[in-house]
């Protein structure tokens, strides 16, 4: 094998495509980078000797599957919905496919025929999903073959700003695709506590948060995922009592995310008539309803509308993102949510020296030897920059080092996978290491 497509060249490829054109010096290989972008592609590659820009309008199916066709493995980095056309192509003309993005049900259902034409269809490839299963899977396994017994496990991850880059009353910038942070936690939530199901809905989401002690970093807010079941048994965890699977955010994030979603401001769901013409005070004052008394301010009546005082710390985040402004939203047939993102791209916007942060911890209670114990597992990494983030490089570099243990024919599993098996979960990890990438690990014994 020696051809290598990357489909994608956004902003969690930079990291994935400077390693994987490393690799392709080092060993012959050639690397083709595809975007509707191509300037963007382009400024990617550089004047690399083993790599190529080109143009590509992915649902131009001909030019989709010329590119396919050159190539031995292709790794996709289009929004979600968009892989199931590119699995197509490569189950058709028999090529490999790596993604970051979570596994769909319809992609699941090619299993049997990438098996049978001895495919590696990777999925969850990314950080989460995928350094998340990869550092879990490595420590149940670990405990397990200790004849340890799990009973709780609690994951969390957050993509953050780091403290030194922290210069907004949100302490938050957007280091991932903004739409996805606006509509996050949509639906209800579930996961297992102490044996028994619990469910969320998306109303209460933000206001059901817990605090949770962060190895070296302080407290830190965590909202639960969707489905924290997802991978209950994928995991081998069917008899572990508890599962909670969440997302960080710095304290006080979630009560003021809550204000927006008591508002409205995060429904996607239609469109607002003549939204070009109205200024963000009117569009607060449309929602406030019978909340309108004379002698009040919008900010006021918006206050006693959220049971939250005018000149408190909430309060005080919202005006600060400009929702009480006169200023114009200038989108014309916006859904609440867009008007939101717009507003957020200005105000989240990570600064040319910016650094992000990812945080994710583990927390692994188990019985052994007839005691109870705990062990906590943590990665702290930050960003350089506005371009060379920790989120690029955690989401690209498990993509990169994968595809070269592919390129040299050392991954077995054939069919659609995500990376729970320790033929790929223990090489990745540790050339993960050799770029920060380092968990930090706290075992202790509880009282009985």
């Amino acid at each position: 094998m020696n051809n290598i497509l990357i489909i994608g060249a956004g902003r969690s490829s930079t990291a994935l495509i400077g390693y994987v054109l490393k690799q392709a010096k080092e060993f012959g290989w050639y690397v083709t980078i595809a975007d509707a972008n191509l300037e963007l592609a382009q400024e990617k590659v550089g004047d690399h000797p083993n790599g190529k820009a080109t143009w590509l309008d992915v649902m131009k199916a001909n030019d989709r599957k010329d590119l396919i066709s050159r190539a031995d493995v292709v790794v996709s980095l289009l929004p979600a919905h968009l892989h199931l056309e590119v699995a197509h192509d490569c189950i058709r003309l028999k090529k490999h496919l790596i993604t970051a993005s979570y596994v769909s049900k319809e992609l699941y259902r090619l299993g049997d025929e990438a098996r049978d034409r001895e495919l590696i269809f990777m999925g969850e490839m990314g950080l989460d999903p995928g350094i998340d299963h990869m550092s879990a899977m490595q420590k149940i396994d670990e405990i397990k073959e200790k004849g340890g017994m799990l009973t709780s496990f609690k994951s969390y991850t957050g993509g953050l700003i780091a403290p030194e880059s922290d210069d907004n009353p949100w302490n938050y910038k957007f280091t991932w695709n903004p739409r996805n942070v606006v509509l996050a936690g949509q639906g209800t939530a579930q996961y297992l506590e102490e044996g028994k199901f619990k469910y969320v809905p998306y109303n209460r989401l933000f206001s059901q948060y817990w605090t949770v002690d962060i190895q070296g970093m302080g407290d830190y807010d965590v909202y639960a995922n969707r489905d924290s079941l997802l991978y209950r048994e994928i995991y081998g965890l069917q008899n572990t009592e508890s599962i909670l699977r969440g997302t960080i955010r710095h304290v006080g994030f979630c009560d003021a995310w809550n204000a927006l979603v008591k508002l409205g401001l995060t429904d996607g769901s239609f469109p607002l008539l003549e939204s070009q013409d109205l200024t963000y005070h009117a569009l607060i004052e449309a929602y406030l309803g019978h909340f309108e008394r004379k002698g009040k301010s919008v900010k006021e009546r918006c206050a006693e509308f959220l049971g939250e005082d005018v000149d408190g710390v909430v309060m005080n985040k919202l005006d600060w993102l400009g929702l009480f402004s006169k200023k114009r939203i200038n989108l014309d047939q916006a859904t609440p949510a867009l008007i939101l993102e717009n507003l957020l791209l200005e105000k989240w916007k990570l600064k040319e020296d910016d650094k992000d942060m990812i945080i994710m911890q583990h927390e692994f209670e188990y019985t052994l030897d007839g005691e109870n114990r705990k062990l906590t597992s943590t990665l702290v990494l930050k960003g350089h920059d506005q371009v060379d983030t920790a989120m690029s490089r955690l989401v690209g570099l498990p993509l990169g080092i994968f595809v070269k243990n592919v390129m040299q024919g050392k991954i077995k599993s054939k069919g659609v996978n995500i990376p729970v098996m320790k033929e790929v979960y223990d090489p990745v990890l540790e050339e993960l290491e050799d770029y920060g990438v380092v968990f930090e690990e706290k075992e202790e014994i509880l009282e009985a």
